[in-house]
């Protein structure tokens, strides 16, 4: 007798079982589907002749009647932006807001009752991450993303995920340090992702290591050429400016040499002529005027010491 209870009740749970795998069965299946932010999903299950669609508590928000009529401005909030294609039967809504996310239900009745499940959720498109330079000594950045649904920004190496943060706050401003080797510094990148999206940012070349224990020998003979090229720089402009000086000086010397100089420190006489007597010229043998201009080869000098000396002779007479 006990035996004929125990498999009773064995019956009865597999009885069970099967109801509710039956149950479970019947329920429609949620699909997990993605929208972004000002552009358009379409629902994929088609209602030919008739059937609605229905958005979470609202319930129905587009309806197809047979005939190929529909109605889809039931619902204020998606008017102008719920559509239905009478040819493919296919349900869009376009424009798509953050606030569109939620559970939609495609329900065809053309041939009996299907329902088909949709948790559509919306996103925007990731802005590209910013790498700023924290320190230029030490090399050390940051990189930074504004937040949303499900942002999660990285640090990579190569494959390697070095640092990673995400926040379920979407008005903050996620960011993430980290300190670069420079000799690997193009091997690093910063990542932000989410479900729509992925941008990525680099190390920006302005992060140079200054450590001097890390300085390579390429960077010695540079620097050595630098401090050479500057010191030929200034010995030139010394030489130039020497070369300048000297020329001026000596152009200096040569105009005050020259015989333009000297002729304007020559003073001159006013020199008069005085007529002598009538009986000079017979007295002192000397010749007057209108002779010495008749003789060329006369000077001045010699004419005026013809002058002088008769007078010379006039005082010691005296």
């Amino acid at each position: 007798m006990l035996f004929s209870q125990r498999k009773k009740l064995k019956v009865t749970l597999l009885n069970l079982f099967v109801l509710c795998s039956a149950q479970h069965s019947a329920q429609p299946e949620t699909r997990q589907v993605n929208g972004i932010v000002g552009t358009f999903f379409y629902f994929p299950e088609r209602v030919l002749n008739s059937g609605s669609l229905l958005y979470g508590d609202l319930g129905n928000i587009a309806q197809v009647h047979p005939g190929k009529q529909s109605n889809t401005n039931l619902e204020k909030r998606f008017k102008n932006r719920l559509h239905w294609n009478n040819v493919t039967g296919v349900f869009t809504l376009s424009d798509l807001q953050i606030d569109d996310s939620g559970v939609y239900t495609v329900e065809n009745t053309d041939e009996g009752k299907t329902k088909h499940t949709f948790q559509l959720t919306v996103y925007y498109v990731l802005s590209k991450p910013q790498v700023t330079v924290h320190d230029n000594i030490s090399c050390s950045v940051v990189c930074s993303v504004e937040n949303g649904r499900e942002v999660t920004l990285s640090w990579y190496k190569g494959g390697e995920i070095l640092n990673q943060t995400s926040s379920p706050d979407h008005n903050i401003t996620l960011s993430i340090p980290l300190k670069v080797d420079e000799q690997n510094r193009d091997s690093y990148r910063c990542e932000a992702t989410n479900p729509v999206s992925k941008e990525t940012a680099v190390v920006p070349h302005s992060c140079i290591e200054s450590d001097p224990s890390k300085v390579t020998d390429g960077d010695e003979r540079t620097r050595d050429c630098l401090i050479i090229a500057v010191i030929c720089v200034l010995v030139a402009s010394g030489l130039v400016g020497l070369a300048t000086y000297l020329k001026k000086r000596r152009n200096g010397h040569s105009h005050a040499d020259s015989p333009e100089r000297k002729q304007d420190d020559v003073q001159y006489a006013e020199i008069t002529h005085i007529k002598p007597a009538e009986n000079q010229e017979e007295r002192t043998g000397i010749q007057g005027p209108e002779s010495l201009r008749d003789n060329p080869n006369v000077t001045v000098y010699y004419t005026l010491q013809l002058h002088h000396m008769p007078a010379s002779e006039d005082v010691d007479t005296a």
